[in-house]
């Protein structure tokens, strides 16, 4: 049923003579400004798409975007589905299925996170090296999840060391710092109480947020090399914690977004 379900959407964009995407993108919280670097051919929206799950949030737009970017043709994710919006892991991650389906060879994920690691500051970019997942569940544990690839999938390298080489040079080049890290995915949507952050804290977690494993998951079972970055948006001290406001996040985000642009531009352009 799920393969069928899947099979309809990819059929009903290809259909629309989308080139064959090279590139996915998964665009976070306040991460939209990218979009207006790409050369558009088709802007779809999520609501047309058969079978394909609605936005929800506010702050996501809800649309695949086809154009070119870097010379590259890619498909842009513009609006994420979570898991607290009610959504199961399998509709969290259908996007990401779609666009493998459509043929995309690389993945690039953005997110906002909050900052564990007190080094780490507002507004600053952590590539993702490592990640735990607290969400409770797996985008791979469905009865019909082996029609799909390998359900135990070996997360010993989520994300791409080679992507990761690529933007710590770029980042480099650039004179942009790009911190490394463990990025912990938790339920949400509330935030962190400060004994929770003492926890994430002794997990030796650097940026903790309510997205992006779920799709790295996935992106690892069908074999699609993956790299992700978090936008830092606030600092989450546990001795120290001021109350958190979402429209500070998407400002901070908004700010530290041309950081972003850059680097997955010069990475595209690389590819």
């Amino acid at each position: 049923m799920k393969q069928q379900q899947l099979q309809e959407t990819i059929k009903y964009l290809t259909d629309k003579n989308i080139d064959t995407p090279e590139v996915g993108i998964v665009l976070g919280t306040g991460l939209g400004k990218l979009v207006d670097d790409i050369e558009i051919t088709q802007e779809i929206q999520y609501s047309e798409i058969p079978n394909f799950p609605e936005a929800t949030v506010e702050f996501h737009s809800g649309k695949l975007i086809f154009g070119k970017l870097s010379g590259k043709n890619v498909v842009v994710m513009s609006g994420r589905f979570h898991l607290y919006e009610g959504y199961t892991p399998w509709e969290v991650t259908y996007g990401i299925r779609t666009m493998h389906g459509l043929g995309i060879k690389t993945l690039l994920i953005s997110n906002a996170a909050g900052a564990i690691n007190l080094s780490y500051k507002k507004g600053d970019l952590m590539l993702i090296e490592d990640h735990i997942n607290l969400q409770g569940s797996s985008p791979l544990a469905f009865k019909q999840a082996k029609e799909f690839g390998n359900i135990f999938a070996d997360m010993l390298e989520p994300y791409s060391k080679k992507l990761n080489n690529h933007l710590k040079v770029i980042a480099k080049q650039n004179d942009i710092t790009l911190h490394e890290g463990i990025y912990a995915s938790v339920l949400g949507p509330q935030l962190e109480t400060r004994a929770e952050y003492r926890m994430l804290q002794i997990l030796e977690t650097d940026a903790v947020g309510m997205s992006t494993v779920p799709e790295v998951i996935v992106a690892k079972q069908l074999g699609i090399p993956c790299c992700a970055i978090s936008v830092l948006t606030d600092e989450c001290d546990p001795k120290n914690l001021q109350p958190v406001d979402i429209a500070d996040i998407i400002a901070v985000a908004g700010k530290a977004e041309p950081k972003l642009v850059t680097i997955f531009k010069e990475l595209i352009n690389k590819l």
